[in-house]
């Protein structure tokens, strides 16, 4: 196990990143790499793509630990880095020619019971499905948001919006997720009267 980010260890690994020590910045890489993709896939969709922007968002971080402020979290920081690149992918004439692939769920979590494994695999599904339906302007934001726990002005930061735009994203974001998961919210046991994320 590595040690918890945040750490003395992390900003040392940082600082000697910061002075050209690949070998340290590998171990930033390592303890990163799962959650930087997670962040890319989300907004591609595609796990060669994300596979992709996640390389370059690493290769741009350790090219920019100059401007990096140490005493603000990395994980938010490499993530935006990501979020850009993947929404400029989204956004690219080659993006719009590649067909994306059925909805895959990421892989769910160990759950209680066969049956209650099924209903959250299903919901997955269905998120991951309906996620892909976004534009990827309100996807980049809502998964931020959501998934990134990032505020309105980090969002707004990262992607070179206004907070203003921000809002109106995510609540155009939701309210479309809403609308396409409802009849599963409507016929899941137990899962009516509840909200989307």
């Amino acid at each position: 196990m590595s040690a918890p980010q945040g750490t003395e260890s992390e900003i040392g690994l940082l600082d000697q990143a910061r002075g050209g020590n690949c070998f340290a910045f590998e171990e930033i890489v390592r303890r990163y790499q799962r959650r930087v993709y997670a962040t890319a896939y989300r907004i591609v969709r595609r796990h060669e793509v994300a596979d992709d922007v996640a390389q370059e968002a690493f290769i741009r971080a350790f090219r920019s630990l100059d401007r990096y402020d140490p005493q603000r979290p990395f994980g938010p920081w490499i993530c935006r880095i990501a979020a850009n690149l993947a929404v400029n992918h989204v956004r690219s004439p080659q993006a719009r020619e590649e067909a994306l692939p059925d909805g895959h769920a990421e892989t769910p979590s160990a759950a209680p019971g066969p049956l209650q494994g099924v209903l959250e695999t299903e919901a997955r599904t269905m998120l991951d499905r309906a996620l892909e339906d976004l534009p990827a302007e309100q996807r980049a934001v809502f998964c931020l948001r959501v998934f990134e726990d990032l505020s309105y002005k980090e969002i707004a930061d990262s992607l070179g919006i206004s907070i203003g735009t921000v809002m109106s994203r995510l609540s155009r974001a939701r309210e479309k997720l809403r609308g396409a998961l409802s009849p599963y919210l409507a016929a899941a046991p137990g899962r009516a009267g509840s909200s989307p994320p």
